[in-house]
């Protein structure tokens, strides 16, 4: 996912946050704080939902999801009591809030191929960046079994490649027969076995423009 809003560009496939003055320091949780909420916006996020997707099955209290949001307020430059990106939903959570565009070159990049999964009789798009699958209720592909986590596994999308990361599941993530312990890169026709259900990757790369059919005469 490459995004621009303001004077900066996010850029999930090289986790960099850059602005006039070049990248922005974030610690990982930051960046993943903020790739949820230009992810969902101008939707607002729970605190619940962004929590789970920081500490997966950890116990955190409040004060560290606000040190995440004070700390890309920081990096942005932005203020709590007039945002410009971040603002604060009393009770509930946050949401960006700024004007933002997809990156042109990004674009361009994420026209080169199309990533899915084959499940069953479904088909499941996965879009640039991060792609959760489980039974959280921001997972692409939702996952109705109690032998599948709520954050089971992600597929992250860059330009055109996709890789696949257990996020510490209890029953493990295996791609064409073997279990994987760290990011691992997806190739077309890889069957991912999550507990007990078993989807296909599939991978299709744009071959050039159409051609116009000459009429016939």
């Amino acid at each position: 996912m490459g995004v621009r809003f303001g004077e900066f560009v996010f850029d999930s496939g090289s986790r960099e946050l850059r602005g006039r003055g070049g990248p922005c320091r974030l610690s990982p949780k930051a960046f993943e704080c903020l790739t949820a909420l230009l992810e969902r916006r101008p939707q607002a996020v729970t605190r619940a939902q962004l929590q789970d997707r920081l500490w997966p099955k950890t116990f955190v209290a409040d004060t560290s999801l606000r040190r995440v949001i004070t700390e890309i307020r920081a990096a942005l430059g932005d203020d709590e009591r007039r945002p410009r990106f971040i603002r604060t939903v009393r009770g509930f959570g946050y949401a960006f809030c700024g004007a933002a565009e997809e990156d042109e070159a990004r674009r361009a990049a994420e026209g080169t191929a199309a990533c899915r999964l084959e499940w069953g009789k479904r088909e499941i798009p996965l879009r640039e960046g991060e792609n959760v699958l489980g039974r959280t209720d921001d997972a692409v592909a939702w996952i109705d079994s109690p032998r599948v986590s709520r954050r089971h596994a992600r597929i992250v999308v860059s330009d055109g490649k996709a890789t696949i990361e257990d996020l510490g599941s209890k029953n493990g993530t295996s791609v064409s027969g073997r279990r994987i312990d760290g990011p691992t890169l997806l190739e077309g026709g890889d069957q991912i076995e999550l507990g007990p259900v078993l989807m296909t990757f599939r991978a299709f790369h744009a071959t050039g423009a159409t051609e116009t059919q000459r009429s016939r005469r």
